[in-house]
């Protein structure tokens, strides 16, 4: 008996050390279960969902913030930045021309997207105009200088979505490091009335670049853009006079109201001096892009670092493109939009348009202090 109950108490002991051991793993068990769940809790989830975005295209991308950064959008609808689309955006989203942006290519200046380091700071440097002149160019060339940090879409804030507010604009920056430089470009504020006060609101102190063109040569570029996408446009002639037996020229039409450029800029000097202004010459942009890139970043205070070296001219395009740079397999040219062949326009028609825009010309040479050699 008293054996056999020996026997009883040494396997309860056993049995009473297995079941201590059991749960002493099913508390290790648990511990490391909640050390992982939290640790994938704290990742950055930002980095998978901008990496999902992220596509090899031919061209520097949209840096904008993650669309959980930006605010939502007004109980009503809001028309998409093509502006004759018919879209809309829906409430809570985004302009569809930001969110579609995503398309382009997620890095630049060797950046990722999902960067998370540098603050959202208001541009100190707008590309204000003008439209067809050069400015998509303009900007990508920009992008290749590692203070420049810039947004790939067009905002269209000071013209199309002010309503949204300031703090809805700065989210859509891309984050800079200190001595870095923010900048996005929107031709159509060159010619907008209400831009030059808003812009003034937000900073009187902004650099302001405008890229022009050869009025004329703008135009017909301007009218080629639209009939790519509308081929039912009337003729350019057509649009360009009030009527074809006196030669009037329509300055209704928004192609032939661009190239103003004298009454445009005498809107801005209304709230900026012109130091604040840089104009650079389209035509020279693809001539010299190296010497032009040059006075750019003169004019906004960085080191000369976009040179000769970064250029090669595309014989087929008709304008310089950026050479392969390190890491990709193909140069970056600008789109399949960008340098298409003009149609025929009488030669009369140009020539009224170049009378007419002669004395503005003049204008705004003074005004800049530049002979652009238009005439």
């Amino acid at each position: 008996m008293g054996c056999s109950g020996c026997r009883v108490g040494f396997n309860f002991g056993k049995v009473l050390s297995k079941v201590s051991v059991f749960f002493t793993m099913v508390l290790i068990f648990t511990y490391f279960f909640y050390c992982l769940t939290a640790f994938c809790d704290s990742a950055p989830r930002t980095l998978y969902r901008q990496q999902a975005l992220v596509g090899d295209y031919d061209i520097l991308g949209d840096l904008r913030p993650p669309q959980r950064l930006l605010p939502d959008a007004p109980s009503q609808r809001n028309r998409t930045a093509s502006g004759d689309s018919g879209q809309m955006d829906a409430p809570g989203q985004p302009p569809r021309h930001i969110s579609e942006s995503a398309k382009e290519s997620g890095r630049s200046n060797g950046i990722p997207v999902s960067n998370t380091f540098g603050t959202k700071r208001f541009p100190q440097a707008i590309i204000i105009g003008v439209k067809k002149g050069g400015t998509r160019a303009l900007l990508e060339f920009l992008r290749i200088h590692p203070d420049v940090r810039a947004v790939g879409a067009e905002p269209h804030f000071f013209d199309r979505f002010y309503d949204k507010g300031l703090e809805w604009y700065r989210n859509l920056m891309p984050r800079t490091l200190d001595g870095q430089i923010t900048m996005e470009k929107t031709p159509s504020y060159f010619v907008t009335k209400e831009a030059p006060s808003r812009v003034c609101t937000m900073n009187c102190q902004t650099k302001l670049i405008v890229v022009v063109r050869d009025p004329v040569t703008r135009a017909v570029s301007d009218y080629t853009q639209t009939l790519s996408k509308n081929p039912s446009l009337p003729s350019f002639q057509s649009l360009a006079l009030k009527n074809s037996s006196t030669g009037l020229i329509d300055t209704t039409w928004s192609a032939v109201r661009i190239g103003l450029y004298a009454k445009h800029l005498e809107n801005w000097l209304q709230h900026f001096p012109m130091s604040h202004f840089l104009f650079v010459s389209g035509e020279r942009l693809v001539s010299d892009p190296a010497g032009e890139m040059g006075r750019v970043q003169d004019f906004l205070g960085l080191k000369r670092v976009v040179s000769d070296k970064h250029f090669y001219f595309n014989q087929t395009k008709g304008f310089p493109c950026l050479k392969k740079p390190e890491g990709s397999s193909r140069p970056r040219c600008l789109g399949k939009s960008k340098g298409r062949p003009h149609p025929q326009i009488p030669s009369e028609v140009l020539q009224r348009l170049r009378d007419f825009y002669r004395p503005f010309n003049r204008r705004f040479y003074q005004m800049s202090g530049q002979d652009f050699g238009w005439d």
